[in-house]
């Protein structure tokens, strides 16, 4: 009885020229479409353009006699791998909207400008940002608490929020990174075989001298672009005081939310009793806020209750007199975080299609055949991170990959596994986030309001840590290896 083509072997490697072929024509449209729709890309024509990229992929997996069987159940794996960033990218949401109607987030913007100075707000950011992280092993944490509060303090103090950005996303990754409680860190080390806290000390050989360097970029840069003082700003943050009650007291929810995520309670539990909290806070301290809004509202039938509730699913804006405070005072609830997950999904799709017909393995083996030295197999594992990044749009597969297909190179030169596990930190779990259809940079770009390609070139950290990596390895400065 004749094979069919649907079960033929899986296993068969396809060609480097098919495995690219989706992947260029990928980032050729998305290049079309950004310059045609701008910012409004992620508004559903990036979406289309990443299941064009996987309906590519799909045909180059039938031109190789990949069953479609296995390509779509690829793809469901994959979609069923992000139900739980899919729920966290809505508490977060929810969270920003309760956060916002119960005070919490214009009280720190309130303190955050009267206390953190403008010469040094820039650095402040990195550090705030890397103290958070640090402690709560998360940089997505990070962004949906703190992060959301300095672009808010930054726009006040008349900062272009796209290096606002940079600098939270530059402090988050180093905390995250640097973190034994996080997953990202504790992955790296399980997948290379090596021990965490020795993976987070050797981290430190290229990691500190990177934050280093990104510190003094925004020290610089903050003294010499030193925003203006403008006093209808300082007057407008002022005024908040006319719209909310504003009080140390309303920090208890956020912190309770980062002990919880400390203490490794489950994220999305964590993220859902910070929106109960904030939202119960609401009712508590900003009843005189509520009662306006119904007020101002023409609908006799609206309550406290839609009030809160509306804050958690829909756009919020609390009008004041001033366009300023308006466009400050405002989050999208639930339902502003649908295009992030429309993208994830999107992106997840043509990931899953990529890694069913064997894409992303060949590429690595390709990334793999030209490692013939030391250097050249850091470069090979560097490229490698960042192409999973681009092509899978999931961060964990950009350490699990190239994280088991380098393992035996590194072990056949006598590197120990310390050099894997920092390089795909340094190159995956980094770069994630400077690519607008990953999990990593959606969510960030949708959490703190700002475009990838708006802090793409401030998220120093970020960009820099790959290179630094390879420099460090060209120089061959303290490369572990293996006793014989």
């Amino acid at each position: 009885m004749g094979k069919d083509k649907s079960s033929v072997n899986q296993n068969k490697n396809i060609s480097l020229f098919d495995s690219l072929t989706p992947v260029v024509l990928l980032v050729l449209l998305l290049y079309i479409n950004v310059n045609i729709y701008g910012d409004s890309s992620i508004d559903g024509s990036n979406q289309f353009i990443l299941l064009i990229g996987a309906a590519l992929a799909y045909l180059v997996g039938f031109k190789n006699n990949v069953s479609a069987e296995l390509i779509f159940e690829n793809v469901s794996k994959n979609i069923k791998s992000i139900s739980s960033p899919i729920i966290i990218l809505l508490l977060v949401g929810a969270l920003s909207g309760t956060w916002l109607i119960s005070g919490i987030i214009p009280s720190m913007i309130y303190y955050g400008f009267n206390i953190i100075n403008a010469s040094f707000f820039l650095p402040s950011c990195v550090i705030i940002s890397a103290i958070v992280a640090l402690a709560t092993g998360s940089s997505w944490s990070t962004s949906a608490t703190i992060g959301i509060a300095l672009i808010g303090i930054g726009k006040a103090l008349g900062f272009d929020i796209g290096i606002v950005a940079g600098a939270v996303i530059s402090g988050a990754y180093f905390g995250d990174k640097m973190s034994p409680l996080s997953d990202t860190t504790n992955l790296a080390a399980a997948v290379s075989g090596s021990d965490l806290f020795e993976h987070i000390k050797y981290m430190t050989i290229t990691t500190v001298p990177t934050i280093c360097v990104a510190l003094i970029f925004f020290v610089i840069y903050n003294l010499i672009n030193l925003p203006d003082e403008n006093l209808n700003n300082v007057d407008y943050i002022e005024s908040i005081n006319d719209y909310f009650y504003i009080s140390p007291i309303l920090f208890v929810v956020p912190l309770i939310v980062i002990f919880m995520i400390y203490k490794k309670i489950n994220p999305i539990v964590s993220l859902f009793v910070g929106t109960i909290l904030a939202a119960v806070f609401s009712l508590i301290f900003q009843s005189e806020l509520i009662s306006n809004i119904i007020i101002q509202n023409s609908s006799s039938d609206v309550t406290s209750y839609n009030i809160v509730m509306d804050s958690i699913i829909a756009k919020t804006t609390i009008q004041t007199n001033s366009v300023f405070l308006d466009e400050l005072l405002t989050s999208g609830g639930m339902s502003g975080m649908l295009n992030t997950i429309w993208l994830v999904i999107c992106a997840m799709i043509f990931g899953g299609v990529m890694e069913a017909i064997g894409a992303l393995r060949s590429i690595s083996l390709a990334l793999l055949s030209i490692a013939k030295s030391t250097i050249n197999l850091f470069a090979s594992t560097v490229l490698s991170c960042i192409t999973v990044n681009i092509t899978a749009s999931d961060q964990y597969l950009s350490i699990v990959i190239p994280g088991k297909m380098f393992s035996d190179s590194y072990n056949d030169r006598k590197l120990s596994s310390l050099n894997l596990s920092r390089t795909i930190e340094d190159s995956g779990t980094v770069t994630s986030v400077l690519i607008p259809w990953n999990t990593c940079g959606a969510y960030q770009a949708t959490v703190l309001n700002v475009s990838v390609y708006d802090y793409f070139v401030y998220a120093i950290f970020n960009w820099l840590s790959p290179i630094t990596t390879l420099i460090v390895a060209s120089l061959n400065y303290k490369i572990k290896r293996i006793a014989n």
